[in-house]
């Protein structure tokens, strides 16, 4: 399998979104648990006309651009707002990259090790993502050997995981999750996310709480046509308005309202098949 996306790692990215089109119209044509999924979120949160549509091709292409971006060559970015990491990464702050289900997501952390991570670069601090462990023996493979990079670590869903993550922050490191991920049973709170109860993870909020951090909101902008993409970053004063709030719920509400500005800035290129309002799982 590892050879597989090795070869579609040298595709030009053009061909790979053209792909990655059809083949998001395919999985929401074939699959109804999906599709379901699909209209519910989508009127949920007021999507309409060309935006909720094109969302079906966009997640086609999410899927179809990660061997190129795992194994290929790097890809066009640019950036809207890094001057936001670099404020804190002269202030020797640590930095929480916080980033819905939107764009990109595997481009963000690429970009800030890329950019930002650098050992041999002045002040600049490796970033380290949580991500959870495939159950499949080839996808670990593949994951563990497409995502660790110069600059770029990742942690397990798992208390070493967390505690790694929450001594990177300590360290002024600079740490990256997906907030609107459902946790656990045990590890998150009911708050509204576009309107309804969503299963919340509670770990972003104590990330944000690690003194002497700076709260980012970071997504990666997927272009037209294969042009390649642009990383977003906005500071927490600027799409929350107000401070964290100390009650866990309240906070946690907080951030989904980060997360729905964020995602109605660019709908079509959210995962509204995401089956974002399920039970927590059960054991961890």
């Amino acid at each position: 399998m590892l050879s597989v996306f090795k070869f579609l790692a040298r595709w030009p990215l053009p061909l790979l979104h053209a792909v990655g089109w059809g083949l998001g119209w395919l999985a929401w044509l074939l699959a109804p648990s999906y599709r379901r999924r699909w209209f519910h979120n989508t009127a949920l949160a007021g999507v309409r006309g060309r935006a909720r549509w094109a969302s079906i091709g966009e997640a086609g292409k999410q899927v179809a651009e990660l061997p190129r971006l795992w194994f290929g060559a790097p890809v066009p970015t640019g950036w809207e707002g890094a001057s936001h990491v670099e404020a804190a990464l002269r202030h020797d702050q640590g930095i929480l990259l916080l980033t819905p289900h939107l764009g990109c997501f595997e481009i963000t952390a690429q970009a800030y090790a890329a950019r930002f991570g650098d050992a041999a670069v002045e002040g600049a601090q490796p970033i380290t993502v949580l991500f959870r462990p495939p159950r499949k023996a080839w996808a670990a493979e593949v994951l563990r050997t497409a995502r660790e990079r110069p600059g770029l670590a990742t942690a397990p869903t798992t208390l070493a995981g967390v505690r790694q993550l929450i001594q990177a922050l300590k360290q002024h490191q600079t740490v990256g999750l997906l907030p609107d991920q459902v946790p656990p049973e045990g590890l998150g709170v009911w708050a509204p996310f576009f309107g309804e109860p969503a299963y919340t993870m509670t770990l972003s909020v104590r990330f944000a709480r690690t003194p002497g951090t700076q709260v980012l909101f970071i997504w990666g902008e997927r272009l037209s046509w294969g042009r390649g993409f642009v990383v977003h970053v906005q500071p927490w004063h600027e799409v929350v308005g107000e401070p964290l709030a100390d009650d866990m719920t309240q906070a946690a509400t907080q951030i989904n309202r980060a997360m729905e500005c964020m995602v109605l800035r660019q709908p079509d290129q959210y995962l509204w098949g995401y089956a974002r309002y399920k039970a927590p799982r059960k054991g961890g």
